[in-house]
This record gives structure tokens, sequence and C-alpha cells, in this order.
């Protein structure tokens, strides 16, 4: 059992060793990735070493029963321990979503119901504030439709760990890890502020949670990645520049990206120029694969505002939230509204790990 770990610990024990030198810290790019990669080991190899010494006390103690019988109820209860061990290290085993560990940004949009849910689109957006306040990560709003009584039409904020990459989160405690679940149609029953008989109307909010694009800050270029040829320009210009192989293209081979420049006179000016227009289409490409992963993720979340692809109610006549994904039901809703949203999230952790150990068989 658990033979993939002795494959793991051999990686953990070389990532201690690069990062034991000082000379990977110079490529702050590398270093964070070997952090972050030895973050998500180090509580795999942990358990494993725990659920170790379990199963050996364990066989130890019932060799010792047979001379002492009190060492029998020590052995069922380190069986028991290791039992839970095993269950944690099959849980630390799940492939992990490689966004975990990514900021995000949350929209939330006003649905049906008109201004009684651009009020309650209002309510959830104070709901993510503050749990992300009581998770210790830092908000920044980025963009806000108000409506005419105070709720939000749409906005969208950015939620972020304190100390970005150079701070990593505990493996499944990243801002993508908890919030993912979010996504979807959230909707509530209430009587709303502007209900003068006091009837209960549902109206619905739409949430959309997207990890946040890398930052797209530099191009890296190999240096077996150009193709560079040199002819003679073919425009008008000068002696110089009709008679010289002045003329550059250069071919990107990854992506097969081909820019041409002959307007300079000589070859190393039209080199330069050829290589600044490159790396701008190169930095325009990933950007655009970026909006375009952002987009796909932001189509499988929700398709409209309806009340009928609800994935949560909120009911504040019976103070009852219930999550329809997974069954969650609780009363408490006022408190989660103030935040307290750990449980509700939690249920959706679990049953996702659930259903991915019953993928991997």
């Amino acid at each position: 059992m658990f033979e993939v770990v002795k494959d793991l610990i051999g990686e953990h024990a070389t990532l201690e060793q690069q990062l034991a030198d000082p000379g990977v810290h110079a490529d702050q790019r590398r270093a964070t990735r070997l952090n972050k990669r030895y973050a998500e080991l180090t509580p795999i190899i942990a358990a494993y070493r725990a659920w170790e010494r379990a199963g050996e006390d364990a066989a130890a103690a019932r060799e010792l029963s047979a001379e002492d019988p009190d060492f029998a109820a020590e052995a069922k209860s380190l069986e028991r321990e290791r039992e839970e061990l095993t269950e944690r290290l099959r849980l630390l085993l799940v492939p992990r979503d490689p966004s975990d560990d990514k900021n995000v940004i949350l929209e939330v949009k006003a649905g049906e119901g008109g201004e009684e849910s651009a009020l309650f689109a209002g309510d959830l957006l104070r709901m993510y504030l503050r749990y992300a306040e009581r998770q210790g990560w830092k908000t920044e709003l980025l963009d806000a439709n108000e409506s005419d009584l105070g709720g939000y039409k749409d906005v969208s904020v950015s939620v972020k760990l304190k100390g970005g990459a150079a701070a990593p989160a505990e493996p499944g405690q990243g801002v993508w890890a908890r919030l993912k679940y979010e996504g979807g149609v959230h909707r509530v029953q209430r009587v709303p502020a502007t209900e003068s008989q006091g009837r209960i109307h549902t109206s619905a909010a739409g949430v959309l949670v997207l990890p946040e694009a890398e930052d797209v800050d530099e191009v890296e270029i190999g240096p077996n990645d150009l193709r560079i040829d040199v002819y003679r320009s073919s425009g008008p210009g000068g002696q110089s520049v009709n008679t010289t192989d002045s003329a550059v293209r250069i071919t990107h081979l990854p992506t097969g990206i081909v820019v041409s420049c002959q307007n300079e006179k000589s070859q190393l000016q039209n080199r330069e120029q050829a290589m600044r227009i490159l790396r701008a289409r190169l930095l325009a490409e990933a950007q655009e694969e970026a909006e375009k992963e952002a987009a796909d993720a932001r189509r499988s979340q929700v398709r409209t505002v309806d009340r009928s692809e609800r994935i949560r109610t909120y009911n504040f006549p019976e103070n009852r939230i219930s999550d329809h994904r997974v069954g969650f039901k609780a009363y408490n809703l006022d408190q989660v509204l103030d935040g307290e949203l750990d449980a509700v999230i939690q249920a959706c952790v679990d049953a996702d790990a659930a259903a991915k150990l019953a993928d991997a068989g």
C-alpha cells in the first residue's frame, strides 16, 4: 500500500537539497516553483511517516500483549489511529487541481428579481469579503455597477493571499481551492425591502469565480527557438537599403510566428525592430490564451442567472442555507452571511474528494 509515496520521498529529499542551495534563490521563479512543490509534498511525507510508525507500534504492542494484557488495548488504539492515517493519506494522494494555489477574480451579478436581486448580490459580496477577512486574504474592488437602492447589478473583486507567491498556502487552503465551489446561481427566498405586504419573494444572483491568470510580464525566448533569415530589401529606399542584405525575417519555431523588417538601413537595426515586434506578438498570444482559459472556466460555471440552475438557496424566514449539489443544509444563515462559510465549503470539498477517490478506484 502507498508504494507511490516512496518516489515522493525521494523527490522531497531532492527538493530539500535544492532549496538549501543559495544559488537556486537567484532565480526567483525557479525558487517559487520548488517551494510550491515542496509545500505540496511535505504533508504527504509527514502523514506517511506517521502511518508507518503507527503500524510498527501496533505490531509491537500486539507482540507484547501476549505477555502483558494491558498492551492489547494500546494495540487496538494504535490500529484505529493507523486507519485514520490511512484515510488521511488517501485523501492527500488525490490528484490536486493545478489552480488550487491561484488567487481569484470573483464576480457577482444580479439576475431575476430586479432591485431585490441587486440587493442580494450586495449581500453575497459582503459575505465573501467577510469570509476573505476571516481567512486573512486581501481583497480589491475591481469594478462595480451599483443599483438605485444600494445593491449591485454587477461587481468584481480580486481575492488573493497576503504576501503573494512568497507565502504559498497550505495544501487545500489556497483562495481558488476554497472559493472555486462558489461559482453558480445562488437563490434567495425572503421578504424584500421593497415589498409592502410582507410576501416572500424568490430571486437569484450569479457568482463567477475565475483563477487569476498568471502575470505575463516578460517573454522568454530560447536560443534555439528562432530561425533568422536575411535578404535584400525590396521596398523603396536609398542605395544601401536596396543593395545589401539588410532585411531580416525571424521565425519563432514553437509558434510559427513570422516577423519581417526591412525599413532600417542596417541588418542590426532591422533585427532589433523585428525582435521587438516578435516579443509583442508572443505577449499578446500568451494573454489571449490566458483569457480564453478564463472564459472557458466562466462558461462552465453558470450559463444564465436563472433560478432553475441554482446551486444554493438562502431561505431567510427559516434562517436556512441549502447547497443542492451535496445535500448540505444548516440553520445558521445569519452567521454564513457574516462570513462563516467554512462548513458550507468543506461539504463541497469533501464531496469532491470522495468523487475523485471513487474515480481513482
